[in-house]
């Protein structure tokens, strides 16, 4: 028999931040002594750079024009939110440090040092491996794909929770999607005091919307031969009374 699982089960963590990167809308810049929101003014070459799109009057740019050598410090922030309204809607947080160049009407930024922050840790990324990596194919479309499912189809939500320990669904109050990548769908477990989080990997990794579309029909095939978990019939049976 082949090796079925040759691919991991979730994103490294350099893939993670490109993703997080790619699918940013809007950057935090610190810059000498200042901070500044730009929202949808950057953009990301293939090997990770930044390329910031800012006014002729920014501070930043002035800064940039001015600094010995062209060459500020700063440090750059992205945050990861969840399209679909859960509690603690940061998923995660990245941060880069580095320079920024004027180039060709732009800033261009070179890391010189790369952070990711998510509920299970924080991690110092390799620069290289940073670099080489590659965004999930399906980081652009996550939140689409996300809202769409928690809006139109609460009753796949609710079936996929048959897939789940029933110790995880204990107390849950509502279970929502927090993330899809290539590799596995993320639910969000809310609970009367707190949450918790639970993966369903996918049984091969989905490399595009198509691909997605059948990983979550082997997922659904699979949640409708279980049963239904007992913490969510007893979470039922409350809550019709």
């Amino acid at each position: 028999m082949g090796d079925r699982h040759t691919w991991t089960a979730a994103p490294a963590a350099a893939e993670r931040a490109r993703s997080v990167l790619a699918a940013a809308w809007s950057c935090a810049v610190t810059a000498e002594g200042g901070r500044e929101e730009f929202v949808g003014a950057h953009t990301v070459a293939v090997d990770g750079r930044v390329l910031l799109h800012v006014p002729e009057d920014s501070a930043l740019l002035a800064a940039a024009i001015c600094a010995p050598r062209g060459e500020p410090s700063a440090v750059l922030e992205f945050a990861d939110v969840a399209p679909v309204p859960v509690r603690n809607r940061i998923r995660a947080r990245l941060w880069l440090a580095g320079w920024f160049i004027p180039e060709d009407g732009h800033l261009a930024f070179r890391p010189t040092r790369a952070v990711l922050r998510q509920p299970s840790g924080t991690v110092v990324l390799d620069l290289d491996e940073f670099a080489d990596a590659e965004p999930d194919p399906l980081a652009i479309a996550e939140a689409q794909l996300l809202t769409h499912l928690a809006d139109a189809h609460p009753d796949a939500i609710e079936r996929l929770t048959r897939l789940v320990e029933p110790d995880s669904l204990r107390g849950a109050v509502r279970v929502q999607p927090l993330a899809v990548d290539r590799h596995g769908l993320t639910l969000r477990i809310e609970r009367a005091r707190g949450n918790g989080d639970v993966r369903l990997p996918f049984h091969a990794p989905a490399d595009d919307v198509t691909s997605l579309t059948e990983r979550m029909h082997v997922l659904l095939t699979q949640a409708s031969a279980a049963s239904c978990p007992r913490a969510l019939q007893r979470q039922r049976t409350d809550g019709d009374g």
